[in-house]
């Protein structure tokens, strides 16, 4: 077991490269389930998240060579439409496996999946478009079982769902007919995996919308495809560099995956600017309270709450912080408070009354965003030094984050326990 250590109160300056997003990466490797030829993905982050779906889809029969950031996929040997419990229980987004295998296959057992404890987030969404689009599904033994030729249909989520939308949206390619999918998630991480599945074949327009319509086709083929940057990696690092009064820019970002993000970092009092594919973010004269509600987007995203928050613990005035996207997603407020923040719960609303200064302390990460918080507010608190524990939550979704801090400035290390 790790820990990361960092000894706060300096400003982060410099350049940092985003890399792939793993929120785009794990849905792309699940849809290579759907192809007859192998499939190449550049710009794959190497994260423990990426290294359990690449065990998770070996096991099915699937050839994977990842070597640097380049992975490719041979599905032509996958032949066990199985996602076994030991697998799925780690990573929530193996689940995405079920609608691929499920059209080419015509059949799969899917665990019911685990991931990080932020609430509920039944996959009851996922299920009831499948039914629609013809499959016969039970639960046994906490598997979903799911047989069936699918196909088309026009189907509502109750809520703009990610993974349901990804999981439908991969079905939906292989489908006998046309299928429409109201109220889907506009993430840009649903416009990436489109355009990945018209470049193997697909025919679907209307990702990055509320209505995305798939024409069903009988076949897909191999595609090469470069990974979306990752907005809550640059996210996180922008936040680090207003938290710390210091100046940091992000590298192959997009401004257009960040926009109520940005907009609240400028609302705060911080000198944003974009140009081309880079972001810089900066502190002025302090930071002031702001509300922020989470919420799909084009909102603010609920993965950039936890950070916000650790900015807002010193801001000037009273924040409040409402989170309309899951429950149970404040669990970094608890380890804030043991490093003097001022948080008080109320339901789903977070009221951050800003302190003077942080101050060092063990802590413990409950899930990916909060440990990403906790590593913010170490890198604020000027007074001692803070030891972040379980940071196998942090590896889940960012690289070697201790290294690329360091670079900007950071005191910070990773040691063994």
């Amino acid at each position: 077991m790790d820990k990361i250590l960092i000894r706060g109160g300096k400003p982060l300056k410099g350049c940092v490269h985003v890399r792939g997003a793993k929120n785009a990466a794990l849905p792309l490797m699940a849809a290579t389930i759907l192809a007859e030829k192998p499939c190449v993905l550049h710009n794959v982050p190497c994260l423990h998240d990426i290294f359990s779906m690449d065990k998770l889809l070996s096991h099915m029969g699937m050839k994977i060579d990842f070597t640097g950031r380049c992975m490719t996929l041979d599905p032509s040997a996958l032949s066990n439409p199985e996602a076994p419990y030991d697998q799925v229980r780690k990573m929530r987004a193996s689940f995405f496996v079920l609608g691929a295998l499920l059209a080419r296959h015509r059949r799969a057992r899917v665990s019911l999946p685990g991931g990080c404890a932020i609430g509920a987030r039944p996959v009851d969404i996922h299920l009831k478009g499948l039914e629609a689009m013809g499959a016969e599904i039970r639960i046994e033994d906490g598997y979903v079982v799911a047989e069936g030729a699918l196909h088309g249909a026009n189907f509502t989520q109750d809520f703009p769902s990610v993974g349901a939308t990804e999981n439908l949206l991969m079905a939906a390619c292989l489908a006998d007919g046309v299928t429409r999918l109201h109220n889907a998630a506009r993430e840009p991480e649903i416009e990436d995996l489109a355009r990945f599945l018209n470049a193997m074949g697909a025919q679907i327009s209307g990702a990055g919308t509320d209505l995305i319509t798939v024409v069903g086709v009988d076949r897909l083929g191999g595609a090469e495809h470069v990974v979306m940057p990752d907005r809550i990696e640059a996210g996180t690092f922008l936040a680090a560099g207003v938290a710390t009064h210091g100046d940091v820019t992000v590298l192959n970002a997009h401004a257009d995956h960040l926009p109520a993000f940005l907009d609240k970092l400028r609302e705060a009092g911080a000198v944003v600017e974009t140009k081309g594919d880079s972001i810089r973010a900066a502190a002025r004269d302090g930071i002031d309270a702001v509300e922020v509600t989470t919420r799909p987007f084009p909102g603010f995203a609920t993965d950039l709450q936890a950070q916000m928050m650790a900015l807002l613990t010193c801001a000037r005035g009273v924040s409040l912080i409402k989170e309309t996207v899951f429950e149970n997603r404040f669990m970094q407020a608890a380890e804030l408070i043991r490093m003097g923040a001022d948080i008080t719960l109320e339901g789903n609303t977070a009221i951050v009354r800003g302190v003077e200064r942080l101050s060092g302390a063990p802590v413990m990460a409950s899930d990916l965003r909060a440990s990403a918080a906790l590593v913010i507010a170490g890198l604020m608190a000027d007074k001692g030094a803070t030891a972040i524990s379980r940071v196998y939550h942090i590896d889940r979704g960012y690289e070697r984050i201790e290294e690329r801090l360091a670079a900007l400035g950071a005191d910070i290390e990773r040691v063994r326990e």
